[in-house]
């Protein structure tokens, strides 16, 4: 895992935090649920992501611990859909939740959720 703040991204101006790769909690309206995962693509339409609902993170993270092969889905949700989306980052003392996958698995989510960069001029 990169021993990176990833709040200095929010410092650059202009900058937008939300790219592809980045790990992310969205929460959804209509049913209500969360999911945490890998953004893969944003725009007016809505969020594209590889995750789980976020109540199946301690099962994946012991199915990864036991070397099962795990298959992430890679899910569209429309902007109706969308109440809240945040970046995965720490706070305070409280770990964020790709730092708990990293310190239980020993991997990096990204590398799980996104192993391939997003393709450039899609």
């Amino acid at each position: 895992m990169k021993n990176v703040d990833e709040r200095d991204a929010l410092a650059i101006p202009g900058k937008n935090p939300f790219q592809p790769r980045t790990m992310v909690v969205l929460t959804l309206g209509n049913p209500r649920e969360k999911f945490w995962g890998a953004m893969l693509s944003l725009g007016p339409e809505g969020v594209c992501l590889c995750g789980i609902e976020l109540a199946s993170f301690e099962d994946l993270v012991s199915m990864v611990k036991e070397d099962e092969k795990v298959s992430p889905g890679i899910v569209f949700f429309p902007t109706h859909r969308m109440e809240r989306m945040e970046l995965d980052l720490p706070d305070g003392n409280i770990s964020s939740l790709s730092q708990r996958f990293a310190a239980k698995t020993g991997l990096d989510p990204v590398d799980v959720f996104a192993p391939y960069p997003a393709a450039e001029g899609r």
